[in-house]
């Protein structure tokens, strides 16, 4: 029987996993049922081979195996194990003759065995002492490794020195460790698809998935199986069964991108599973548990939302138990020429380009550039600089020739700021970039370095009028 036909289904998203290799299936059966009854996952596999397979698609805190097994024995499954899975704890089974085997794989580098016949409960003491103390020791091995080998977190968001930037390091460094729900609040491109990830890989759940699911771009007839997967029937075209985003996330992070696009029924699924952490798949009866941290971003103003009944309230509490907010590019313009100078020099690398110069007017331009499209659009216009640029100098004419609006020089010839809001200023940013592009919207957002639905965002948001606004002979655009 394979491996995976006698995998236990998990009830306890804490369980640990223990892997048992024995050529002997009664022995099998009898272990199995004592770890089973003692709350692990269990995984069996009748010889080294199987054993190995297992390993190689599954995590397992422990090996449990026989010493002498037909073909490959213990003392060779314990080198290749050790070899796909560097400290593994391993525990190896044998009979009273057979000690001195057992005492050479401990100085090959298993952890401890057993003589058969074994006593369950000094099966299981053993087994609970192994896993204590790996845990005890991966807990020091893994802070240890954090404070030396993470770089700082600013190297990780592009740099920025600015006030607002440096209490959002500090906020990040705080939270990290934790396992509670985090909301992300920021306009489009600010990177908080970057920050929810450096949240994951400065946790505890880093070695584990992360899961992005795009709330905005998926369909609301699709959402629902893609959080949650189906199983075999459960609707047309359902030919097999289907896991879940959700569930894919177990042990990880599961990122909520634009949260506040989803539809009053999948905010009433998905509240049900933060207060019960189970999902059911479309079409199957049972609930299966799932332990994920659970991490949302927005750009939609959710407290607005709550107050106009379009977002659940009780939802929207449950998702920012802790709320870090991005701030847009024109609110820390001090930190554009550092973010500058290093996309430049990263894209000059990626292309195979001698280092440009950047001068005062080219670091002026950008700093006082509105950048409605944020880090994002800064970033897409520098690569098209960098490749469009001649003589080693990368100039702002270098910039508009990717498809930037003129946005200094009309600035320029603007009123006062006194007279003119920054809202107002990329307002006209975008209409320009729209006049450009004919007021195709796709087009448009590709001019501006933004996504299309941050552009369907931005034109409800500043209220631009679109109706009649096409080339003369185009269709109406629909995107």
């Amino acid at each position: 029987m394979k491996a995976a036909e006698r995998e236990l289904s998990p009830e306890s998203p804490s369980k640990q996993t223990i892997l048992v290799v024995d050529d002997d299936l009664h022995i099998l059966e009898v272990l199995e049922a004592r770890l089973s009854s003692a709350e692990f996952h269990v995984f069996i596999a009748t010889g080294a081979t199987e054993a190995l397979e297992i390993l190689k698609e599954h995590t397992v805190d422990l090996m449990i195996s026989d010493v002498r097994m037909p073909g490959m024995n213990g003392m060779e499954l314990l080198g290749k194990a050790l070899a796909l899975c560097p400290g593994l704890p391993v525990i190896f089974l044998t009979a009273y003759g057979n000690i001195p085997d057992a005492v050479g794989a401990v100085k090959a580098g298993a952890t401890d065995y057993l003589t058969k016949p074994f006593d369950g409960r000094e099966l299981l003491l053993k087994v609970r002492s192994v896993l204590k103390a790996r845990g005890a020791s991966r807990q020091g091995r893994d802070k240890e490794s954090r404070a030396s080998s993470l770089p700082p977190i600013n190297q990780e968001l592009w740099g920025g020195k600015s006030p607002v930037m440096q209490e959002l390091y500090d906020l990040i460094e705080r939270i990290a460790p934790s396992d509670v729900n985090v909301l992300i609040l920021g306009e489009s491109g600010v990177g908080k698809e970057r920050v929810a990830h450096l949240i994951h890989t400065r946790g505890p759940r880093r070695d584990n998935p992360f899961v992005v699911v795009d709330c905005g771009s998926t369909p609301t007839g699709l959402l629902e199986s893609e959080l949650f997967g189906h199983v075999r029937g459960a609707f047309t075209h359902a030919i097999r069964d289907k896991k879940g985003l959700i569930e894919a996330a177990e042990r990880g992070t599961l990122f909520l991108d634009e949260i506040g696009n989803i539809s009053p029924e999948m905010q009433v699924r998905l509240l049900r599973f933060l207060e019960d952490r189970k999902i059911r798949r479309i079409g199957d009866l049972k609930e299966i548990p799932v332990d994920c941290r659970v991490v949302s971003a927005t750009n939609s103003d959710l407290p607005s939302e709550v107050e106009e009944g379009h977002f659940r309230e009780d939802l929207y509490y449950r998702l920012r138990v802790v709320t870090l907010k991005i701030p847009p590019l024109r609110d820390r313009r001090e930190d554009i020429p550092l973010l500058a100078r290093q996309f430049v020099e990263m894209f000059c690398k990626n292309h195979g380009i001698p280092p440009l110069e950047l001068p005062p007017a080219t670091l002026k331009w950008l700093t006082e550039y509105p950048w409605p499209g944020n880090v994002r659009e800064l970033k897409n216009a520098l690569e098209a600089g960098v490749v469009l640029c001649r003589n080693g100098v990368l100039h702002p004419d270098d910039l508009q020739l990717s498809g930037l609006p003129h946005a200094l020089q009309k600035t320029a010839a603007l009123p006062s700021p006194d007279s003119l809001s920054l809202e107002e200023s990329e307002r006209n940013a975008i209409i320009r970039a729209l006049q450009q592009a004919g007021w195709v919207q796709k087009d448009a957002a590709q001019l501006l370095g933004i996504s299309r639905r941050a552009i369907h965002y931005k034109i409800k948001k500043y209220a631009i009028d679109l109706s009649g606004k096409r080339l003369a002979g185009e269709e109406p655009v629909n995107d």
